[in-house]
């Protein structure tokens, strides 16, 4: 006979509310009691009823909404998000949406609906859209949005930010510091606002070390491999040509090691490239690329964790804070000082 509720209320030496506020995961268990609680389930081999939470009205899972090109980027952040539901007995539920449509909104009130989740993971760009934010705090709707920032942009609700403005500006000036000049920036999607932040990083280290931007090695694109090639043979043909790439991921940078080669370019004597992310390519990459490591799976991670305390605790309970990541440089062999004078286009 399986164990019960009941059986491992006994063992503890608990009531079965106690039990049952312990595998919920309420604040309002001591540790101890909580000890005592997962103790006896393991002992028992007990296995909780999530059907039985969902016919309480208590969530057992939470939704993860996307839209993003980058299929690493979502990958690690469902496994991120996945690895925190197991540790705290939720399912997930992942949904993909198309963030210009029209019936964005409907597409998510409807997912919530039917699935019954306890709330949301937002990331880029839904987590950045304000109409999305309005209509889900108007429906009560607990969300945790994964957002690019040095800080939390409001109160609305806990959030992950990460700094992107400053990864960049590190990112550039070590460019600046082994000796290039002429250094292009090709970015993501405008509606990405890690795009805009890292642009602003990059400006901002040209602007203190006395170097004028260049319009023409701005160039704004997808977080897409092809952007990345279609966009390096713009500048390939320019004359005099970059000696130094930053782009906006490593997925771009991919496309302008692609382009390089193709047009006879070597990296990273003739041109340095440096991505963002540090995603499995830029290590398998030859050479392999400089980056600046973002753990997404982390980020996720802890996504998932605000949005379940949140879940389990009641209005009036102290708010969530919010938490903060900071890419850091990785140097690796794309990278060098420039040759001696800028190269002429091919």
């Amino acid at each position: 006979m399986k164990p019960t509720i009941k059986d491992v209320a006994k063992r503890a030496g608990v009531s079965f509310k106690t039990v049952s506020r312990v595998i919920n995961r309420e604040s309002t268990v001591g540790q101890e009691l909580q000890d005592k609680v997962w103790k006896a389930i393991k002992e028992l081999n007990y296995q909780p009823n999530l059907s039985a939470r969902v016919l309480r009205g208590a969530a057992s899972s939470i939704g993860f909404i996307y839209d993003n090109p980058n299929s690493n980027y979502v990958i690690e952040m469902q496994r991120g998000i996945l690895d925190e539901c197991r540790r705290q007995d939720y399912e997930l539920v992942i949904h993909p949406c198309d963030a210009k449509s029209p019936e964005l909104l409907e597409e998510i009130f409807g997912m919530v609906d039917r699935s019954r989740v306890g709330g949301l993971v937002l990331t880029p760009p839904m987590s950045e859209m304000p109409e999305v934010l309005e209509a889900l705090t108007e429906r009560n709707i607990r969300f945790v949005r994964i957002l690019s920032g040095s800080q939390p942009p409001d109160t609305l609700s806990p959030c992950v930010f990460v700094d992107d403005r400053t990864a960049a500006y590190n990112i550039t000036q070590y460019l600046i510091d082994l000796g290039h000049r002429h250094i292009a920036f090709l970015g993501g999607e405008e509606a990405h606002k890690s795009s805009v932040e890292r642009l602003a990083g990059y400006q901002q280290a040209l602007t203190e070390n006395q170097i004028d931007a260049d319009p023409r090695l701005i160039i704004e694109g997808e977080y897409a491999f092809e952007s990345g090639v279609k966009r390096t043979r713009q500048l390939l043909a320019l004359t005099p040509r970059p000696t130094a790439v930053f782009a906006c991921n490593d997925e771009i940078a991919a496309g302008t090691l692609f382009a390089a080669r193709l047009a006879g370019v070597d990296v990273p004597r003739d041109l340095s490239i440096v991505g963002f992310e540090d995603s499995p390519f830029s290590r398998q990459a030859w050479p392999n690329l400089t980056t600046a490591r973002q753990p997404n799976a982390d980020i996720a991670r802890t996504a998932a964790e605000l949005l379940v305390h949140q879940i389990r605790h009641r209005k009036g309970d102290k708010p969530t804070d919010s938490e903060g990541f900071y890419p850091q440089l990785v140097v690796r062999d794309s990278t060098c000082p420039p040759p001696s004078r800028p190269p002429a286009s091919p």
